[in-house]
């Protein structure tokens, strides 16, 4: 969906206005997820904005003509607020989105959510049978929480989407999602392949799978995809290092959504820290159309015009903007670089190296993450 300001035509310098925004209001949880994207340094509560403030940023995210709002963490149950916030969205006809682990959700905490106007929840579930769930969340009776949280946001009349992060200790549970996503009343299933960043890049070799199950995994989603048409979305999130070509970053860098981490930096894309020369604004201090429009960090990979060979002769160009700038940075070390996920990278046999090496070591220690203690091998 276009909707350029002012009626001018979209291009590099005058983009499209934004579609949506994922708000990351803590980075506190209740689980400890060895696959977590969130950065390996997270923020703790003393550094999270106060309610005045997101409610500031929302409102701004309304005049810019944001439609949907996607309230994530960390554990967006930790904020007290929580209701409020979704409230302001609600006031303004933006569409909010519970990202969730589900452990904090049941009717009681639902309620007033549902009060105040949430329009769909989302809750990951980190394993589709109760071992599964309490071997990656490190939460004892964590999966039977989720099922009351599922069964409570079904109750109430909200929509549900059923986010299943795969990798190698969950891969061959991918037919016992769907089944868990039908007999939950789920909308949507989300089978979202890990991606490599933050806290899953170190333990990316306890949690790459092999060539062979992810194309077993493709071959089931796809079978399952053409029987519930109509009866069950999945969503396929491929694996980058077993994918011909790379994903768009966030539909392309800066290009229709960007995110905001719990102290209120503005950045295009969940990992964008990770490049040293980009400096990111504070949505706390500066405000989100500014942002939006002239952040440098914003306009330095929006488009095409950035682009080196052989992204910017190749007739994708458009269609996956080059792939992941945060990956290309880490193992290619130049952010402008085509994504080495990318078959057509001269750097793609390192990925593919990589892939089978990691997958093949097949490390039984994972590194569970906690806010403000020490990593912890298990």
């Amino acid at each position: 969906m276009e909707r350029p300001h002012g009626g001018a035509a979209v291009s590099e310098t005058n983009p499209s206005l934004p579609i949506g925004i994922l708000a990351e209001l803590t980075h506190r949880c209740t689980l400890q997820c060895a696959y977590c994207s969130n950065p390996v340094e997270l923020l703790k509560a003393d550094r999270e904005l106060a309610t005045e403030a997101w409610v500031s940023i929302f409102n701004q995210a309304a005049d810019l003509g944001i439609l949907q709002v996607h309230l994530s963490g960390g554990e967006p149950m930790l904020r007290r607020d929580l209701p409020e916030l979704v409230g302001v969205l609600a006031s303004r006809g933006v569409y909010s989105n519970l990202i969730t682990a589900g452990v904090g959700v049941d009717a009681r905490t639902l309620a007033p959510l549902a009060a105040a106007g949430l329009d769909h929840v989302q809750i990951s579930f980190q394993g589709a049978k109760p071992e599964t769930t309490e071997l990656i969340g490190r939460l004892k009776g964590g999966h039977e929480r989720k099922l009351i949280a599922a069964r409570a946001v079904r109750a109430a009349g909200l929509p549900l989407t059923v986010n299943a992060p795969i990798h190698r200790r969950n891969i061959d549970e991918v037919e016992l999602f769907i089944e868990l996503a039908l007999e939950l009343g789920a909308e949507r299933l989300e089978i979202a392949n890990v991606q490599y960043y933050g806290w899953a890049l170190l333990n990316r070799a306890a949690l790459m799978p092999s060539r062979e199950a992810v194309e077993r995994q493709i071959a089931v989603v796809e079978a399952a995809r053409a029987s519930l048409r109509g009866v069950l979305a999945i969503d396929f999130v491929a694996p980058d290092y077993y994918a011909r070509y790379p994903k768009a970053c966030m539909g392309g860098w800066a290009r229709d959504a960007f995110m905001i981490t719990p102290d209120g930096t503005a950045m295009p894309c969940h990992g964008a820290a990770s490049i040293p020369h980009l400096a990111f604004d504070n949505a706390a201090r500066t405000p989100l159309a500014d942002i939006w429009h002239r952040s440098p960090a914003f306009e330095a990979y929006r488009g095409t015009s950035w682009m080196k060979d052989p992204c910017r002769s190749c007739e994708r160009r458009e269609i996956d903007f080059g792939g992941c700038r945060c990956q290309a940075m880490m193992l290619a070390g130049d952010a402008a670089a085509t994504d080495p996920a990318c078959s057509l990278s001269p750097l793609h046999g390192r990925v593919s190296d990589l892939a089978r090496i990691e997958a093949a070591a097949r490390s039984e220690e994972v590194r569970h993450r906690r806010i403000g203690a020490a990593t912890e091998p298990a």
